[in-house]
């Protein structure tokens, strides 16, 4: 039982970071942004731990290739969402970020149901995205928790956000088209 709790340590912080995401939304629907910011934060740290540990021991596991990521997206979509809610991110923002994840695991669960096999391999274009995004919510939740004047910036920020969002999906897009491509002629080729 050590072995297999040690063995899996890097899961288990990602699973306390999925448990930080109803604590952050409730945070900043009752308008305690300063709070959700510090949870966010150590979030973040958290996501940096998790991985240090599991590349550092030789802890990876393929649960954990798929749980951190889905971890991420569902703290980040949930800030968005709630943050959105709340009228502190504009809503065509929200819709974008969240189309856009929406998109990418429905492309990835075809793409999985075709050639039964799935690798989840990031585009450096999506992770210039999620950093974007994270600096994002977390200057919008600092700026509100903090009582700053970034709102020029902010709009900044968005903006350049939503660039690196829509080049993100349409790059996944892309990538999708190829492999189901290279799917279907594979399949004529046998034929």
């Amino acid at each position: 039982m050590k072995a297999l709790i040690s063995r899996n340590i890097p899961n288990i912080i990602t699973m306390l970071r999925i448990a930080a995401v109803p604590l952050t939304v409730w945070l900043i629907m009752q308008d305690l942004l300063l709070y959700a910011f510090w949870v966010f934060v150590m979030a973040g740290i958290s996501d940096a731990l998790d991985g240090f540990i599991a590349k550092r021991f030789d802890m990876e596991t393929e649960l954990g290739k798929y749980l951190d990521p889905l971890a991420d997206k569902a703290l980040l979509v949930s800030i968005y969402i709630s943050l959105g809610l709340e009228g502190y991110v504009a809503s065509w923002f929200v819709i974008l970020v969240v189309f856009r994840d929406i998109a990418i695991v429905v492309g990835a669960v075809l793409l999985e149901t075709l050639t039964r096999s799935l690798t989840m391999q990031p585009l450096m274009v999506s992770k210039v995205n999620t950093v974007m995004q994270i600096i994002l919510a977390a200057a919008v939740m600092a700026n509100a928790g903090y009582d700053l004047t970034l709102n020029g910036s902010l709009d900044i920020l968005m903006i350049l956000t939503a660039v690196t969002t829509v080049v993100s999906g349409f790059a996944y897009a892309g990538t999708c088209i190829r492999r189901g491509s290279q799917l279907e002629e594979k399949n004529e080729r046998r034929q």
